[in-house]
């Protein structure tokens, strides 16, 4: 999980405290993952719109569901959320890509032993999902159905409004991707779109949509090669906007 707070120009002290639990698309820039201090990534971008620091709590492939366990079970994050002026919820985007093999078992690859046996099942996974998605379209399944993303993203509100009463807590929408991985295929994003809206609606959470934010840099081939990760220009939108979004809510909370 990378986890890092850093403030404008590097200093951890300054200004209000943004909390952003997030998934990959918050520490991986156009070429690799990033350590998660580093300065263009969007959270550090929408912290230095309100004048103050990031924290940021985030794995590789977090789903609502992910980001709900490591509420529960890393003190890092409740540490965080003690000096927490706002929070961005920024999980639910890969909850929404085509997942044939169930994400539970899916999730089980990494332990299978031995070594030869653990290759050949990923390897066979690998294979496998691109064209099952393209084979399944809209009908296939996804790595967490809408009404459980929106389940898990009331629990993380709760939770954090729970600890800080009328604290500001941001969504944000899916993004797109043209990832190979797979298939090309995001015929589940318009289904978790509606739900996350509605959610958004009855609880008072604002939302950023980063697809109108990202959508011709990424299928224009102009983000990460792996089709779903951003270059820094995309980066630099999402952080302003997101950053823009908190400045409204906090000045909204008074």
């Amino acid at each position: 999980m990378a986890t890092a707070g850093l403030g404008p120009g590097g200093d951890v002290s300054s200004g209000r405290v943004l909390v952003v639990i997030a998934d990959s698309l918050a520490f991986h820039g156009p070429d690799r993952a990033e350590p998660a201090d580093e300065p263009r990534l969007w959270p550090h971008v929408a912290a230095s719109v309100v004048g103050g620091r990031a924290e940021l709590h985030a794995g590789l492939g977090w789903t609502a569901r992910h980001a709900w366990r490591a509420m529960v079970g890393d003190p890092r994050i409740w540490a965080s959320l003690r000096h927490a002026d706002a929070v961005v919820l920024g999980v639910g985007g890969m909850d929404t890509l085509p997942s044939p093999v169930p994400t539970a078992l899916r999730e089980t690859i990494p332990a299978l032993r031995p070594a030869p046996l653990r290759r050949a099942v990923r390897d066979a996974h690998g294979w496998l999902t691109p064209r099952a998605a393209r084979l399944l379209g809209a009908a296939g399944p996804v790595a967490l159905p809408p009404g459980e993303t929106v389940r898990h993203l009331e629990r993380l509100r709760v939770a954090v409004t729970t600890l800080i009463p009328g604290l500001p807590v941001v969504g944000m929408l899916p993004a797109v991707h043209r990832a190979p991985a797979y298939g090309g295929v995001h015929a589940g994003r318009e289904r978790h779109v509606a739900a996350l809206t509605a959610w958004a609606s009855r609880r008072g959470v604002a939302l950023v949509d980063p697809a109108p934010l990202v959508a011709d840099h990424v299928l224009r081939g102009r983000g990460n090669p792996d089709g779903i990760h951003w270059g820094w220009a995309a980066h630099a939108a999402v952080g302003d906007a997101v950053g823009r979004t908190v400045e409204k809510a906090l000045a909204d909370r008074g």
